[in-house]
């Protein structure tokens, strides 16, 4: 049994530990406990016998080899103290603080809760986990699966925009609302597609349900320069989302929920931290990270603030020219 609930992209992300567990038990059935609006990452997905969204109803009857838990949640600790099992890997609750079944899971719990070893941790987040399950780590990627149904509501995309997919890339301009600078500023983003747009790339900028009003003024401010931009269904699900990615030739996108969907997707992407650690982020030889020249003055101490000089820090510039080496 795994459990991980969390951020999506967090999820996503502890995709790369299925792989791991096979190979080390290659007749295992794997199960997985997350949150309803993570199941569908589950789906297709050839290593996972069945994935379970929350509420979770424990058999008492039932018995796992292995639990591995790599959430910190109170809902998350509690099953991984409850469900059992023969073996258990990474967190539990002791006196209402989170603490870890195995010696392992302690380095990672000091990173989130010492700003010190924060700042100074190159660890990747996958690296991380590996050590919480006593797994070894060789940089096993994140696999997300597309059906024919997920193919085929790209494709009616395209036709119904009658899009031209050779330089088509994607913009996600958002990101949760945890860390308000997280996300590239406006300007910047308006300034790269004007760019993007004089060398014939088409742009598909992707958003979620926060920030419908904020992608609407975004692309009616464009239109009055004549810049012709597509976007996502900001209700879309996971799996259309991502569908949408796999298109692009390219994803632009701050530390966020898109980078890791592209990342698992296997698409060259531009990633930019402002306030978050770049060091956490695996590249997988996909990922081009451009890091804020003002990120040692927000991270971590200040990543709940907002900041506009920080949101501007990377230019339009600096984006596009990476975009070019990418290209070629």
């Amino acid at each position: 049994m795994v459990i991980k609930l969390g951020a999506l992209g967090d999820v996503v992300r502890t995709l790369s530990i299925l792989p791991a567990i096979k190979e080390k038990y290659p007749e295992s059935e794997i199960h997985w406990i997350t949150k309803k609006n993570a199941i569908q990452l589950f789906e297709d997905n050839p290593n996972i016998k069945k994935s379970y969204s929350l509420p979770y109803k424990i058999n008492p009857i039932e018995k796992f080899d292995v639990l591995y838990n790599f959430d910190v949640e109170d809902e998350a600790t509690k099953l991984a103290q409850d469900i059992q099992a023969d073996k258990k890997f990474g967190f539990y609750a002791q006196e209402g603080f989170p603490a870890a079944f195995n010696l392992a899971g302690e380095y990672y719990l000091n990173t989130m809760f010492d700003d010190e070893i924060k700042k100074t941790n190159k660890k990747t987040y996958q690296e991380m986990m590996f050590e919480v399950a006593e797994l070894k780590w060789k940089k096993q990627t994140c696999s997300l699966y597309l059906n024919e149904k997920d193919k085929k509501y790209a494709q009616d995309f395209v036709k119904k925009f009658n899009i031209n997919t050779k330089k088509l890339i994607g913009i996600h301009m958002g990101a949760g609302p945890r860390w308000p600078s997280k996300s590239w500023s406006q300007d910047k983003i308006k300034e790269f597609i004007v760019l993007a747009n004089k060398e014939g790339y088409e742009t598909i900028l992707f958003c979620g349900p926060d920030e419908i009003c904020k992608v609407d003024n975004f692309v009616n401010l464009l239109k009055k320069g004549n810049i012709q931009v597509y976007r996502n269904n900001p209700e879309n699900s996971i799996k259309e989302f991502a569908s949408l990615v796999n298109l692009c030739k390219a994803i632009v996108c701050s530390d966020s929920f898109a980078l890791h969907i592209a990342l698992a997707l296997k698409k060259p992407t531009i990633g930019m931290f402002f306030c978050t650690s770049p060091s956490e982020v695996e590249d997988y030889s996909l990922l081009k990270k451009l890091v804020s020249p003002m990120l040692n003055d927000f991270f971590p101490e200040k990543m709940d603030q907002y900041d506009e000089r920080l949101v501007n820090s990377i230019s339009a510039e600096q984006v596009f020219k990476v975009l070019k080496i990418l290209k070629n």
